[in-house]
């Protein structure tokens, strides 16, 4: 399997089963029950042909076109937005897995905690900080349930002695259930990815690749695309979306690290929400009569 992107290092063997495995879509992770307002911008209308639609071939068409323009500034929005917060708090665990100094465990939640409260003010509806919650106590579950290693073997992540992210997940999701922390999915995708080893970028990219491909699986259901198309779109359309995303540099933020604090206020280094409408249509998504997705 060849590495998609850019890194300081090869694909190992371990790393790319990581991958295969998080690339799983029987993973439990939540993200079955949302449509990240897929589903609200066909209701709108926007997308070419109603979720009625028939099956003739200009109304699939119309339907591939729909979802292909809501891929494209979705994918490009999302990553803006997101791909700082993955990339700080992979960060941020892995200082603390490595045993940095000033970074024990009050100190590493604090700072993912700084993370967690920004996305959440940058989250600007209710309805996705509502799905985003959700899968992200769902990705930690899925790490304290199915990543652990069996009972009496001592959990030992990227090779770290010494290290029990199972206890650190614990303590994250007892903060998360008593209000302390929000749980955002891009914070809780990059605690349980740097727990596995797998490279900030490499994580960064398999993000924006599963956002992408849960769109394309929500536009399957909503009846908009065929299966064969979204495999087509999937292989053929979705890489240069994403790739085209990892070009930007990695001096993409959030702006709390002390290792950016010296950063010129630049718009390519701060993340921001570059599609209002697909904000706003998704903010509707409780509005309508009748729906399949939660947000």
């Amino acid at each position: 399997m060849a590495a998609p992107i850019s890194t300081n290092r090869g694909l190992d063997d371990t790393e790319a089963y990581i991958l295969l495995i998080l690339a799983d879509s029987n993973l439990p992770t939540g993200a079955f029950v949302a449509s990240a307002g897929l589903e609200s911008f066909f209701k709108h209308g926007f997308g070419g042909v109603g979720l009625g639609g028939g099956a003739g071939g200009v109304a699939v068409k119309q339907g591939a076109d729909g979802t292909m323009v809501f891929l494209r500034s979705g994918i490009a929005s999302y990553a803006r937005s997101a791909s700082a917060f993955v990339r700080d708090a992979h960060a941020i665990v892995a200082a603390y897995m490595h045993g940095e100094e000033g970074m024990g465990l009050e100190e590493t939640l604090a700072k993912l905690g700084q993370l967690d409260a920004l996305y959440e003010a940058m989250t600007l509806n209710h309805v996705a900080r509502r799905a985003s919650t959700t899968q992200g106590i769902a990705l930690l579950t899925l790490y304290s349930k199915g990543f652990t290693k069996p009972p009496g073997s001592f959990d030992v992540p990227n090779g770290t002695e010494g290290v029990d992210m199972e206890d650190f997940v614990v303590e994250m999701k007892l903060r998360i259930r008593r209000g302390r922390l929000s749980g955002h999915l891009p914070v809780c995708w990059a605690v349980m990815t740097a727990a596995l080893g797998l490279q900030a970028e490499r994580s960064v990219w398999l993000h924006l690749f599963l956002h992408a491909r849960a769109l394309l699986s929500a536009s399957v259901r909503l009846n908009t695309l065929g299966p064969y198309a979204a495999q087509q779109l999937l292989l053929h359309s979705v890489r240069p979306l994403v790739d085209n995303e990892m070009e930007r540099p990695s001096t993409l933020h959030s702006g709390l690290l002390d290792e950016v604090d010296n950063l010129e206020d630049d718009d390519d280094v701060r993340p921001a929400n570059t599609w209002p409408l697909g904000e706003i249509l998704a903010a509707r998504h409780d509005l309508q009569h009748s729906r399949i997705f939660n947000s």
